[in-house]
């Protein structure tokens, strides 16, 4: 979405400065804290471009280490925690909306059986998302089979159940429901939660997985809005996701700065990024360009999302990544990068970007592909597709091609003759083709329970 001319200045400014000195041979291997934003589009960070909100720590995470400037996320947010825990393209394992098969292996579990003490805190939402009634309720996974050996989560069982995440927020602390959060804040209790953990932990290796609650609607108030002391903490209103994005960017600060007072920056591998796009209801500012919320969409806006590392002394200060990431290529990351070993019997559908972290040119990918498909429990206004795409050009299964250049919201598909994208239709086209062998595609009907699924 940012212009290309601004790409080439920033990445041509990173290129300039020194790179950091490589881990040492022999090194232990690293922390791994994995941050993930909720509904947070590419648009909304000033390090990309985004001039409606102050991220001042995420600038500092992307000026520090290494920004990637085309990580992507399915549009929803259930498809892309489900790939990201599993490495795994979701017609593999992806069942329903707000759910995951019981059995299901996660990056937890595999951390775990490699020695690392595990715990994850914000936003569960695998369990159950569908109401009585429906044959998918109670189908998912609860979080104490997820893999972790602490956790301290909202929304851990049914929907109905679920409160607030933000003010007087409901949590599962390891089994038991928080009975004090009256007059508090859930970012800020996740943030203290993982915080300890860390502190706790700090002299052996961890995993630390943040499932933010932040910027999902409802949008309410944070303790930084002038209406929390003494307007309705819990009135939905789009006008507070400035507050949102702001606040975000706050306890993302904090976690990073817990790191650093604790001395083991340089023996943590810290990765931020986003679920899916913005939401519908606002809109964005990137200099003149706005920026619609494109959360649902198969678009730039839903789909493009913010991402950073740093691993202080390795990863190059400041450096700009063009390469193409998405959500399956995390787990092959920390498996290389930790030295850890996944599941026999299962496939890893991604591509380590560990050498990209280091500042090495790595084994890039040529190509994206995703099989969105949020059915059954999703809404049926959300079409199931499959699309493969690079950094500029774009198709989908049933034939329209775009030019995200020249149109990232995709409102002209090319003619078949277009001469331009004529090799980067037979490469995309190959890549569609290369995954209808593995699993043709095949799309499940909405099986509606009278809610909607997001």
């Amino acid at each position: 979405m940012a212009s290309s001319s601004w790409s080439r200045r920033r990445f041509l400014a990173a290129a300039s400065q020194a790179g950091a000195a490589m881990a040492q041979p022999g090194s232990p291997p690293p922390n791994i804290v994995l941050i993930m934003a909720d509904d947070l589009g590419y648009e909304t960070l000033g390090c990309n471009g985004g001039t409606s909100y102050k991220t001042p720590h995420l600038d500092k995470l992307a000026s520090t280490g290494v920004r990637f400037t085309h990580a992507y996320a399915q549009p929803l947010c259930t498809p892309t925690r489900v790939q990201l825990m599993t490495g795994q393209l979701n017609f593999r394992n992806y069942k329903s909306f707000g759910a995951m098969h019981p059995d299901e292996k996660t990056f937890g579990h595999m951390m775990g059986r490699h020695g690392y003490k595990t715990a994850i805190a914000g936003k569960w939402q695998l369990y159950s998302y569908d109401g009585p009634g429906s044959k998918y309720r109670g189908t998912g996974k609860l979080p104490e089979k997820g893999g972790f050996d602490e956790y301290f989560l909202w929304h851990d069982r049914y929907t109905e159940d679920k409160g607030s995440r933000y003010a007087d927020p409901t949590i599962n602390d390891n089994g038991k429901m928080r009975k004090d959060g009256k007059g508090k804040y859930g970012p800020d209790l996740f943030s203290d939660y993982l915080i300890r953990f860390m502190e706790r932990n700090k002299d052996k290796p961890f995993f630390a997985y943040y499932p933010m609650a932040l910027t999902h609607g409802p949008f309410n108030t944070t303790p930084w809005s002038k209406d929390w002391a003494k307007g309705d903490r819990l009135k939905d209103d789009p006008k507070y996701f400035a507050d949102m994005v702001e606040y975000l960017d706050h306890d993302t600060g904090r976690v990073l700065d817990a790191i650093d007072k604790m001395g083991i920056a340089g023996r943590t591998l810290v990765l931020f990024y986003s679920d899916n796009g913005s939401p519908p209801e606002v809109t964005s500012k990137m200099g003149p360009m706005t920026i619609p919320g494109g959360k649902r969409l198969t678009t730039e806006a839903g789909m493009r999302v913010p991402m950073m590392a740093r691993w202080r002394g390795v990863t190059p200060v400041g450096k700009v990544c063009p390469d193409l990431v998405d959500s399956t290529d995390f787990l092959p990351t920390i498996v290389e990068a930790t030295g850890g070993k996944w599941f026999d019997g299962l496939p890893l559908d991604g591509r380590s970007f560990l050498p990209q972290i280091r500042g090495q040119k790595g084994n890039p990918r040529e190509w994206l592909f995703s099989h969105f498909d949020p059915h059954p429990s999703c809404k049926a206004d959300i079409k199931p597709t499959r699309l493969a795409w690079d950094q500029r050009w774009k198709l989908y299964m049933n034939g329209p091609m775009f030019d995200l250049k020249n149109d990232p919201f995709e409102k002209s598909p090319l003619a078949k003759g277009h001469a331009e994208s004529a090799a980067a239709r037979r490469k995309l086209q190959g890549a569609i083709d290369h995954w209808a062998k593995v699993n043709p595609p095949v799309f499940r009907k909405f099986e509606p329970d009278g809610r909607p699924a997001y």
